[in-house]
């Protein structure tokens, strides 16, 4: 298995560095107030890449903080739910006070 993702791996890598060396010609970006970038094709895919990548990572992280902020309520929920199951666990194995029975049968 690791076999056949190394070797898809390395397909990989030779298509997009393929497609990096046809890709080097000089092309002008319009931008806004009439300011224009020239840089080579793949650097500017490159760059939108790498920007998409930065804004998907910042639009999820909200979401990430909430849910480990739920989990981490959730996990503590659980660990009181475990104690007080315990015990109530503890509490039935031992056998009850003497004091208890004879206020029980109303001596």
């Amino acid at each position: 298995m690791k076999l056949l993702v190394r070797v898809l791996s390395i397909a990989l890598f030779i298509v997009f560095f393929d497609f990096a060396l046809k890709n080097t010609d000089e092309v002008v970006l319009n931008l806004f107030w009439n300011a224009k970038a020239s840089s080579p094709l793949i650097l500017l895919l490159l760059g939108f890449l790498l920007l998409g990548l930065v804004m998907g990572v910042l639009a999820m992280t909200g979401t990430v903080l909430r849910y480990r902020r739920e989990l981490l309520v959730l996990r503590r929920e659980a660990d009181q739910q475990k104690q007080t199951a315990a015990e109530i666990a503890r509490a039935r194995t031992q056998p009850p006070a003497p004091e208890s029975l004879i206020e029980q049968v109303g001596l």
